[in-house]
């Protein structure tokens, strides 16, 4: 979920300098899934850790991991991903299919109502697409419709105006049926289908948007209980008349407590405040295996972890070889082990390990740490004006202690200083970016949108991402552009992956951005819950937690 999906970021000697307790290991159970199994008790209410979403829960304008959270529990979409392996399964849609990968037929189940009673049919998803390929909208979920024939005229680009009001690729043929044409073949645009950007909306999202945002009407297990109380809390509740086949909530409600502070969420689970947090704090991670047990969730995720640089409009960044000496310069195993205890592992491609066409090692001598070989090459290729690197992150992610054992790294290694710049949210710091209002390196990263190696190319680093999209840095590269387009008109997927891994090798080739490290699901929850499964984006899902 683009780069505005949850992001997270020394020397051996940081955890004296650092203060942290995260030098030794914890040595209780882990727990891949939750625990399962026996009869819970009906009904209920939790509260879980949550941050503040960055706009309005507007699922075509959702690309951050907080408010994406939320309108998974509210929204069914036309393809759900399987905890297991992440291949797409039907939902809403009843079928999903296509004789030439570029023309798709896409056929509705019955019985699905948006929680204003309305209910969901074929225009209600090509009126929400509709939408949010306009750039009038300026919606996040923008370039993801790009494929779709008509695309150009509705987002012709910057100081131009839209020539078209629908997308000529869409076409309702009845209540239950419609059909999307793509410019050119794509065979992971079923895959696609379980993102956000994809979701239907009612008719009165249309009427008052705005009213819309703080309270929105989906379709999903849980409705809204009341408006979002900004800073504070987002409360929803079981929607009674969501199918039965489907898996109704078994919760009564659930609140998400929004926090500024994971250390602050960690208390309050101790203390039973939340039942359920998906994010823990560095400071947790020496003993929170130990403490939980078998309520401890560790398992790998989709995310990656970047340092980014601003290439489009910080000159100082512009040459590849100054990233690569800063890459080589971090030493991935000291942050991995000594501030996360083995909760992340070092990242070895620009792709998370669990989608298929990650190549182990991929990365090479990019991500291996050489200090020596980093100051030659950083000394070669002019180093940084003053000497000097700062480095912006959210401060309310639980990111201070690794960025600032990153800053001490490049301080030893590179002979410069390094300071740092907190942003109290991490909307904050993405509409800074967005704006072009930070030049500094930032701490960024990226969970998948949908399981395909693709999504961890174009959203990032393509040229389309950069007004519209998580292109922070604003990379452009014309052979990258190429290859995602040959790759994307794939006969099949094997070759199309083959096809994204040249794409992928530009990037390796370039470091627009430095991997840093791979997500591992660090999760826990009380005994007050049971069924507690977290998905490969880091979702709870919540219509199966129950009362223990």
């Amino acid at each position: 979920m683009r780069l505005t999906k949850t992001m997270r970021w020394t020397a051996l000697a940081a955890c004296t300098a650092l203060a942290i307790s995260a030098c030794t290991t914890g040595s209780g159970k882990k727990s891949t899934e939750g625990a399962n199994g026996g009869s819970g008790k009906k009904g209920g209410s939790i509260s879980i850790e949550s941050g503040e979403p960055q706009h309005g829960l507007v699922p075509q304008n959702t690309a951050e991991s907080e408010g994406a959270h939320v309108l998974s529990a509210l929204f069914a979409g036309l393809v759900e991903y399987d905890h297991k392996d992440n291949s797409p399964q039907l939902r809403v849609a009843e079928s999903i299919e296509s004789p030439d990968a570029t023309v798709w037929t896409i056929k509705l189940k019955d019985g699905y109502t948006f929680h204003n009673g309305e209910k969901v049919v074929a225009q209600n998803f090509v009126d929400a697409w509709n939408w949010g390929a306009n750039q009038d909208n300026a919606a996040e979920g923008l370039p993801f419709y790009d494929k779709i024939v008509g695309a150009e005229e509705l987002a012709p680009g910057k100081d131009k105006k839209p020539s078209a009001k629908e997308l000529k690729g869409l076409k309702v043929v009845d209540d239950k049926t419609f059909t999307v044409t793509l410019k050119a073949p794509f065979s992971q645009f079923k895959t696609m289908l379980g993102y956000t950007a994809f979701y239907p909306l009612p008719k009165a999202f249309f009427t008052d948007p705005k009213a819309f945002e703080e309270a929105p009407i989906g379709d999903g297990p849980f409705q809204m209980d009341g408006k979002w109380e900004h800073n504070k809390q987002i409360k929803v509740k079981r929607y009674e008349n969501f199918p039965a086949a489907d898996g109704k909530a078994k919760l009564d409600s659930v609140t998400f407590k929004i926090y500024d502070k994971l250390e602050t969420a960690y208390n309050d689970l101790r203390a039973n405040n939340i039942q359920i947090t998906n994010k823990l704090p560095v400071s947790a991670m020496a003993t929170v295996s130990q403490e939980f047990g078998d309520r401890y969730i560790y398992k790998p995720e989709s995310g990656v972890g970047y340092l980014g640089f601003p290439i489009a409009t910080n000159p100082a960044f512009a040459k590849p070889e100054i990233r690569k000496a800063i890459s080589m310069a971090i030493d991935r195993e000291a942050i991995t082990k000594t501030i996360f205890s083995g909760t992340r592992k070092p990242a070895d491609d620009f792709i998370s390990p669990i989608i298929p066409g990650y190549r182990q090692g991929a990365l090479g001598d990019v991500v291996k740490y050489n200090p020596a070989k980093a100051k030659e090459l950083f000394t070669q290729a002019g180093g940084l004006p003053g000497n000097t690197l700062e480095i912006g992150y959210n401060a309310d992610g639980g990111h201070k202690e690794w960025i600032e054992a990153v800053g001490n790294q490049l301080k030893n290694n590179l002979g410069i200083e390094v300071t740092f710049k907190p942003f109290e949210k991490f909307g904050a710091i993405l509409n800074a970016l967005g704006a072009k209002q930070y030049s500094g390196a930032f701490r960024s990263a990226w969970s998948m949108d949908y399981p395909s190696i693709e999504d961890y190319l174009r959203p990032i680093f393509s040229k389309v991402a950069i007004e519209n999209g998580s292109n922070y840095g604003g990379y452009v590269n014309e052979e990258f552009e190429a290859l995602l387009a040959k790759a994307d008109s794939a006969k099949t997927e094997a070759e199309g992956i083959k096809l994204y891994q040249q794409a992928d090798d530009i990037l390796i080739k370039e470091v627009p951005y430095i991997p840093i490290y791979t997500y591992m699901s660090s999760a826990a929850y009380t005994k007050d819950v049971k069924n507690v499964v977290i998905d490969a984006q880091n979702r709870i899902d919540l219509a199966n937690v129950e009362l223990a």
